[in-house]
C-alpha cells in the first residue's frame, strides 16, 4: 500500500512538473507568435528599431577612428532614426484607425520629415536643438496613445492601462533575457578562456532592447477591435490609488492651502521651488484622475475625488501663477520658465475642464498635451521665440533706463552700478549660451563678446549659471605654476573639505570637519585655533571683481588668508573654491574647498 502511495505521489509530481513545463513552452511559443504578428503589423517600426541597434553598434565600433565631425554626424543620424520608431508607430496606428491606404502616404511623409529634421532641425547639440528633439520625441510618444482611439474612445483608460502593462512585461522579459545572455557569455569567457570584445555586453543590450524589446512591446499594443468589456480592474492598483495615493494627495493639498494662507498673511511670496512642488503634484493628480475613471461609478471615494479635487486645486494653481509671474516680471521669460508656465496652464485647463464638464472624456488629456508640446517647440509662440523676445525686451528696457539706448543706438556708459552690469551681462550670456549673439536686436549684427567694453563701456561679466534664486561661483589657482614662500612656517600640507581629515604631527592634531567646514588645530587636547573655512571663502570671494564667475585666479594673494594668535600662526592658500551665492542676500554657501595649510607655532 505504501508503495502504491509512493507511486501515486511520484506520478502527481511528474504530472505537475510536466504541466509547468508545458505552460512554459506554451508561453514561449505564444510570445514568439505575438512577435511574429507584431512584425506583420508594424514591419517598418521594427525595421527602423533594428537599424538603430545596428547603427549604434557601428558607431561604438568606429567612434575612435572617426574625426569629431563624422562622429557628430553619425550621432545625429542615430537620433533621427530613433525619432522614426515612435513616428512610424503613430502613422501605423492612425492608418489602422481610419484606412490602411494611409500607410504608404503617411510613411512617405514621415521619411521626408526625418530627412528634413536631420538637415535643418538638428545642426548641433545645443540647448535649442536638443530640447526640440526631446519635445518631438515626447510628442510622437503621446500621439501614439490616442491615434487608435480618435472618435472611438470607449474604455480608453483600459486601453492605456493595457499599453503600460505591456511595457512593464516587456521590460521584465528584456531584463531577464539580457541577464541570461550576459551570464552565458560571462560563463563561457571564464570557463573556456574565450576573450570576447569589451563591448559585447553593450551590443547584447542594444539588440535585446531595440530588436526583441520593441518587437515584444508592439505585440502588446491592443488592436482596433478590442473593446475590453471583460477587463477586470486590478485590485492592487485600486488599493494603491484609493487608500494610499488619494489620501496622500489630499493631505498634500491641505498643507499647500495652509502654506498659501500663510503667504496671504505675511505677504512673503514663495521661492521658485514651490512652483515645482505644486506643478508636479498637480500633474500627477491628472494621471490619478485618469486611472480612477473606470471605477468612478462603482466607488464613492473615486467619484468624490474626481468631483471635488479639480475644484480645490484651482486656487492653488492660481497662487502658483502669481509666484511664477513675479519671477518672469523680474527676470523675463526663459525656456525653463516657459515650460513651467505652459505645463501649469495645461494642468489648470484640464482641471477646469473636469470641474465644468460632467461627462468629461479622458482622451482630452493626451490630445491637449500633444498640442501644447507641439506649440512649445514649433511655431511663433514656441519657447524659443517668446524667450528671445522677452529677453530682448528686458535688455532694451534696462538700456533705456540707463540712457544707453537712444533712438535705437547704443551709448556706452561705464558708470552704471555693478548689479546692472551683471544683469546686462546675464542677458548677453543667455543669448551666447543658448541662442546666437545676432539675436540681440539692440546690438550690431557683428557684435562679439570681445566688443562689449567698446560697445557698452564695461567688461562682459555675467553671473555664472544664474537660476531664479542663486548663482554658482568657482575659483581656481594653478599652484603647480606658482612659487609659494614657506620660509616663516614649519609645516606644509594639503587639505580637502570633502573628506574628514585627522593629521597628527609633532604633537599637533589638525582636524578638518567636512560637515561644518571647521578647521581646528589642537595640542594636548587644547584647541590652539579654530577656523570656519566658509567665512574665509566668503572673504576670498569678496576680493573678486566680478565675484560670481568660474575662473582661474592669477594672483595667489587673492586666494590667501593669514590668521594668527598668541599660540599659532597659519596661512591658508585656496587652490579650489566652489559654492553658491544667494542673489537676494549675497550670502555665500560653500560647497567644496581645497587649500594649502602652512603652520608655525609661536
Amino acid at each position: 500500500m505504501s508503495c502504491l502511495f509512493f507511486h501515486l505521489d511520484g506520478y502527481k509530481c511528474f504530472i505537475r512538473k510536466r504541466g509547468i513545463k508545458m505552460k512554459i513552452i506554451h508561453t514561449v511559443k505564444l510570445t514568439l507568435v505575438n512577435i511574429k504578428k507584431s512584425f506583420e503589423r508594424f514591419p517598418l517600426t521594427i525595421l527602423i528599431s533594428t537599424l538603430l541597434a545596428v547603427s549604434l553598434i557601428y558607431t561604438i565600433e568606429t567612434s575612435h577612428g572617426l574625426d569629431y565631425i563624422k562622429r557628430d554626424n553619425l550621432t545625429r543620424l542615430n537620433m533621427v532614426v530613433g525619432l522614426g520608431i515612435p513616428m512610424s508607430m503613430f502613422i501605423n496606428l492612425l492608418a489602422e484607425r481610419f484606412s490602411n491606404k494611409l500607410k504608404v502616404i503617411g510613411h512617405s511623409l514621415g521619411g521626408a520629415f526625418l530627412i528634413l529634421y536631420y538637415n535643418f532641425l538638428l545642426p548641433d547639440f545645443g540647448m535649442v536643438p536638443m530640447t526640440r528633439y526631446v519635445g518631438t520625441l515626447i510628442l510622437f510618444v503621446i500621439v501614439c496613445f490616442y491615434a487608435l482611439k480618435i472618435k472611438k474612445d470607449e474604455n480608453y483608460e483600459i486601453f492605456v492601462m493595457k499599453v503600460f502593462s505591456g511595457l512593464f512585461v516587456t521590460i521584465l522579459y528584456a531584463a531577464v533575457m539580457y541577464i541570461g545572455l550576459a551570464a552565458i557569455l560571462f560563463t563561457i569567457e571564464n570557463l573556456f578562456e574565450v576573450n570576447f570584445i569589451d563591448s559585447i555586453y553593450i551590443y547584447i543590450w542594444l539588440i535585446v532592447v531595440f530588436v526583441f524589446g520593441v518587437s515584444l512591446f508592439l505585440s502588446k499594443i491592443p488592436i482596433k477591435e478590442d473593446n475590453f468589456e471583460s477587463y477586470e480592474y486590478l485590485m492592487s492598483l485600486k488599493i494603491l490609488l484609493l487608500y494610499i495615493v488619494v489620501p496622500l494627495i489630499t493631505v498634500y493639498t491641505i498643507i499647500l492651502y495652509i502654506y498659501f494662507m500663510k503667504i496671504l498673511v505675511t505677504w512673503e511670496w514663495p521661492k521658485g521651488l514651490v512652483s515645482h512642488l505644486v506643478l508636479w503634484y498637480s500633474s500627477v493628480s491628472v494621471g490619478v484622475i485618469f486611472l480612477l475613471t473606470p471605477i468612478i461609478e462603482d466607488n464613492r471615494v473615486a467619484k468624490g475625488f474626481k468631483f471635488f479635487f479639480p475644484k480645490f486645486i484651482l486656487p492653488i494653481l492660481l497662487m502658483m501663477f502669481l509666484s511664477i509671474g513675479q519671477r518672469i516680471n523680474q527676470y523675463g521669460i526663459t525656456e525653463k520658465r516657459y515650460y513651467i508656465l505652459v505645463l501649469g496652464l495645461w494642468v489648470f485647463a484640464v482641471m477646469l475642464y473636469f470641474s465644468i464638464i460632467k461627462s468629461s472624456k479622458n482622451t482630452i488629456i493626451p490630445i491637449s498635451l500633444s498640442i501644447v508640446v507641439f506649440l512649445s517647440i514649433y511655431g511663433p509662440i514656441s519657447s524659443y521665440n517668446l524667450s528671445k523676445m522677452s529677453q530682448n525686451r528686458r535688455l532694451e528696457n534696462i538700456l533705456e533706463e540707463e540712457s544707453m539706448l537712444v533712438n535705437g543706438s547704443i551709448v556706452a556708459n561705464q558708470d552704471i552700478d555693478k548689479d546692472t552690469k551683471h544683469e546686462i551681462s546675464n542677458i548677453i550670456d543667455y543669448f551666447y549660451t543658448y541662442h546666437e549673439l545676432e539675436d540681440i536686436i539692440a546690438f550690431p549684427d557683428d557684435y562679439d563678446l570681445d566688443d562689449t567694453k567698446n560697445l557698452l563701456g564695461f567688461e562682459y561679466s555675467p553671473l555664472f549659471r544664474v537660476t531664479d534664486n542663486f548663482s554658482y561661483f568657482g575659483y581656481h589657482v594653478d599652484i603647480y605654476d606658482l612659487a609659494i614662500d614657506v620660509r616663516d612656517f614649519e609645516y606644509y600640507m594639503n587639505i580637502s573639505s570633502w573628506r574628514d581629515e585627522l593629521i597628527s604631527l609633532d604633537g599637533l592634531d589638525i582636524i578638518m570637519d567636512q560637515d561644518s567646514f571647521i578647521l581646528s588645530i589642537s595640542e594636548d587636547d587644547d584647541i590652539l585655533i579654530s577656523v570656519d573655512i566658509r567665512e574665509l571663502a566668503e572673504e576670498v570671494h569678496m576680493k573678486s571683481i566680478d565675484k560670481t564667475q568660474y575662473k582661474t585666479i592669477e594672483e595667489i594673494d587673492d586666494m590667501t588668508v593669514n590668521i594668527d594668535n598668541e599660540n599659532i600662526k597659519i596661512k591658508i592658500i585656496f587652490n579650489n573654491l566652489n559654492g553658491v551665492i544667494d542673489i537676494d542676500t549675497d550670502e555665500v554657501d560653500l560647497k567644496s574647498a581645497e587649500f594649502i595649510l602652512l603652520i608655525d607655532r609661536e
